[in-house]
């Protein structure tokens, strides 16, 4: 299987997770007693806060809610997208072969 066949196979998956993820994320923004540090949030906390923290440093919050999780979402389904989608790159590359 070649690298063309095999992308998708593991990025869908793992975009996939990290959408989840972070849309879950901000559902837990909505019950701030949630501690994050704590089994099970610490699973959503920990893969998501490292991308979170960079982004956090340009996105100010407003009125005092991140919105970086919900930036994330979007990328990350853009990425999908424009990766694996009908049209996407990988998906047309691996049409081609």
């Amino acid at each position: 299987m070649t690298g063309a066949h095999l992308a998708p196979w593991v990025l869908g998956p793992i975009l996939g997770l990290m959408t989840f993820l972070f849309i879950f994320r901000i559902i837990l923004t909505w019950y701030p007693q949630a501690d994050l540090n704590r089994l099970p949030f610490n699973l959503v906390a920990w893969p998501t806060e490292p991308f979170l923290i960079p982004l956090r440093k340009i996105v100010p919050s407003i009125g005092g809610v991140d919105i970086t999780p919900i930036i994330w979402v979007g990328i990350f389904s853009l990425l999908r997208e424009i990766l694996l989608g009908q049209q996407g790159l990988l998906t047309m590359l691996s049409r081609v072969q």
